[in-house]
């Protein structure tokens, strides 16, 4: 039985609720999250709030090295700990009623209303309070414009509902804030300088030195507002501008504050106040034209990227929230940035870049943006080839090693096993030069900056494994594979599967665009590299049938998830470590991964010996599982099954599946909602230069649509309970398989379901 914990109402495009749940104040400022790509902040109050929550502001690309605690003494260890860092919070607004603050940990609200509305991209609540003699009602709406990114907006209204009430607003950009997932209870910032442009009240701050050359971070922040301050004061780290107004029943009082957050990763600091007042010329319109801009861009946005469920408003209100957030994250408009585990919504993680983005952000971008999106984010990676070449040397090994965590391509996580063991994350990076390639069908980054990135990744391969003179075969040992509840494990079969299979990519590219290729690969290593792939040891047992997922995996207590009391999951809230790696129990999809990445290699018989295998063992304690599972069982045809596990990755964070949201947003693996839908419901498959279709329709839903691009075509697909319908919106003929068959879609196809 599903453990949920369900906060808010059920709406397909908003996230609302009446209640103010105390006790669930982080989690609520978790799920109402917005941001624009360059920057964004957790659901906060304006107000000033006395009880627990999480305030958090992170602005895109700014970072700060910790001090790593563990580990020192390891040759190779990292140097630091990258951490998201959380800044400027220039929403506040200190509110007071007749000289008594208004704070609603200590003060119990009547008429409170908490929406974000996903279709605009806008944060609305409500409520009223009554105190000193006087009973007012404050709305507030703000967002974070996706037009022009450095702008934020926040306006606030005040009604006087009973008595007489002077109504005063300390509008602050205040730079007092500290990390919770921090080793050190340490400020991150200090302050440079404060000061007034011709309408902008300004504040700017730089994140404090550091012992390892890492550049340090400036950071303007500058308010204005639709009504002239009775008085602006400064305090350390804080500016503030103060707002006086009085009244009687009846009244009504209105303030905008509009942001704007420049930093030094664009512009240097001592022009931060003169681009300020660029930004603030070039920005001006009035409060209803910006907010009108910000709907008609989310609108465009919806357009290519909405999928339609019908039949099952939870399940549509999933998938939106997901897109939602992923779109608020990131839109590819900065190649030198990507996609962070918590988005703007949390500091778990610490670093900004995981395997995530190549292994399950970058189907989606594929479909649902613009090619030069994903391209971003292989450019990122090409560019940190130097480093990753610099993570491999430290390890005393050739090629390039990419990084599980990073923001400059250096590794900067601080366990053990996840530096140096999950080395898995190498074929991820090559996954998706290929995964780019095979979708658009453009091969002009494969010849040069892809064969760069996967001839040293091979090279790395090729100087990880080892000749086992026993076996007389190559081995790969000293892992962890996807499923983190192992380590230091010997010859996992992903991890061994997605080192032979970037070899032998590498080598068939490097054969078809070597004369336009910008690397070489000498007849030596091409003939070691053929050797490993020929001779590459494989866990497997016959009995079973099975791909075995290392070594020694058969020789654990080996049961299922349902022979477990359910008190004890999720087991890493419940479990020592020890337990949890002597166990059978698996965190994520490990053999399954590669069967997806894969699927074209094995047969339907192999794929449900192993589904049927390792998904009664899997716990689903990544954010990243249930979505591959989901794929699986809808080419099985378990639909029942496909239709549970896109219910927890569609609702993963939005009913707290895994009890762990209330410190931030699961955003990478947010994508795993439309990768169920498309490449599990509709079972899209790309393989081969072909597209494909093969749909099913969950017994719960009466209809679901989605678009995507695909290679110069925009398609909408449509599936109801009798029909399968393909369209093409734009582009040339396109042939098409539908449940195997071949057609040419040239305007639409219409099908019977099967």
């Amino acid at each position: 039985m599903k453990k949920i914990q369900r906060l808010f109402e059920i709406d397909p495009w908003k996230i609302a609720t009446s209640t103010l749940d105390k006790e669930n104040r982080r989690l609520q400022e978790s799920l109402t999250s917005i941001g624009n790509g360059y920057m964004g902040m957790r659901g906060n109050f304006e107000e000033q709030y006395s009880g627990d929550h999480h305030l958090g502001t992170y602005i895109a690309g700014v970072w700060y090295p910790d001090k790593t605690r563990v580990g020192w003494w390891k040759n190779g260890y990292p140097d630091y700990f990258g951490k998201v860092i959380n800044a400027v919070n220039f929403i506040a607004m200190d509110l007071f009623v007749n000289d008594q603050l208004v704070d609603l940990a200590k003060i119990s609200p009547s008429d409170f209303y908490l929406e974000l509305d996903m279709e605009t991209g806008i944060l609305r609540r409500n409520y009223t309070v009554s105190l000193a003699g006087a009973t007012v009602k404050f709305s507030f709406e703000r967002f974070l414009s996706i037009v022009k990114r450095e702008l934020a907006l926040i306006k606030m209204d005040a009604e006087i509902i009973e008595g007489d009430a002077e109504i005063k607003v300390v509008s602050k950009l205040d730079n007092n804030v500290h990390n919770e997932d921090s080793n050190y209870d340490e400020r991150f910032w200090e302050e440079l300088d404060h000061g007034q442009t011709e309408t902008f009240h300004y504040l700017t701050t730089r994140t404090v030195e550091n012992n390892f050359d890492i550049e340090r971070f400036t950071v303007t922040s500058a308010m204005r507002h639709s009504q002239t301050p009775i008085d602006s004061v400064k305090s350390e780290l804080c500016v503030a501008d103060t707002f006086a107004f009085s009244g009687a029943a009846g009244d009504t009082f209105s303030l905008i504050k509009e942001v704007l957050i420049v930093t030094s990763r664009d512009v240097p600091a001592h022009d931060h106040p003169a681009k300020v007042t660029e930004l603030g010329t070039l920005y001006k319109a009035d409060y209803d034209a910006l907010r009108a801009e910000q709907v008609a861009a989310w609108k465009a946005r919806w357009d290519l990227a909405d999928v339609i469920i019908e039949g099952d408003a939870a399940a549509q209100q999933g998938i939106r929230f997901n897109l939602f957030q992923l779109f608020s994250t990131y839109y590819g408009e900065d190649e030198r940035l990507n996609i962070g585990p918590k988005g703007f919504t949390g500091e778990k993680y610490g670093g900004a870049t995981y395997w995530d983005t190549e292994a399950y952000a970058v189907p989606l971008y594929l479909a649902l943006a613009k090619p030069e999106v994903t391209r971003n984010l292989l450019k990122y990676r090409h560019n940190q080839l130097p480093q990753a070449h610099i993570n491999a040397q430290k390890q005393g090994l050739a090629g390039a090693l990419y990084p599980m965590v990073t923001f400059t391509g250096i590794e900067c996580h601080n366990e053990w096993e996840i530096t140096f063991e999950e080395i898995h994350r190498n074929g991820a990076i090559a996954y998706a030069i290929y995964n780019y390639t095979n979708y658009t069908g453009d091969t002009s980054y494969l010849k040069k900056e892809g064969l760069e990135v996967l001839s040293a990744i091979s090279r790395f391969w090729a100087d990880r494994v080892h000749y086992s003179k026993r076996q007389q075969k190559y081995m790969i040992h000293g892992v962890t594979g996807p499923n983190e509840y192992e380590n230091n494990i010997n010859n996992n079969w992903y991890t061994n599967k997605m080192a032979t299979w970037v070899l032998a990519y590498t080598l068939a590219s490097y054969e078809a665009f070597k004369d336009e290729a910008t690397v070489t690969i000498s007849d030596e290593e091409q003939a070691k590299w053929q050797d490993i792939i020929d001779n590459m040891y494989f866990p497997e047992d016959q009995e079973l049938g099975v791909f075995v997922q290392h070594d020694t995996f058969l020789d654990k207590d080996l049961m299922p998830v349902s022979d477990l009391d359910p008190k004890h999951l999720p087991l890493n809230q419940n479990w020592s470590w020890d337990h949890i790696l002597r166990s059978c129990f698996i965190k994520q999809a490990d053999v399954l991964q590669g069967i997806y990445f894969f699927g074209d290699q094995f047969s339907k018989e192999e794929k449900q010996r192993n589904f049927d295998f390792y998904e009664p063992m899997t716990v689903h304690e990544s954010s990243l599982s249930p979505s591959i599972h989901a794929i699986l069982a809808a080419e099985l045809g378990l639909e029942e099954k496909a239709l549970e596990m896109y219910e927890r990755t569609a609702r993963l964070d939005l009913d707290n599946y895994n009890n762990d949201t209330d410190d931030g947003l699961h955003i990478t693996s947010m994508t795993g909602s439309w990768l169920a839908i498309v490449q599990g419901f509709a079972q899209m498959k790309t393989d081969h230069d072909h597209l494909g279709f093969a749909p099913f329709l969950p017994k719960t839903w009466s209809r679901y649509a989605f678009h995507i691009n695909y290679r110069g075509r925009l398609l909408f697909v449509s599936v109801n309970e009798s029909t399968v319908t393909l369209k093409k919106i734009s582009g040339e003929a396109l042939p098409i398989k539908v449940y195997g068959k071949d057609y040419v879609l040239e305007d639409e196809i219409s099908t019977a379901i099967n």
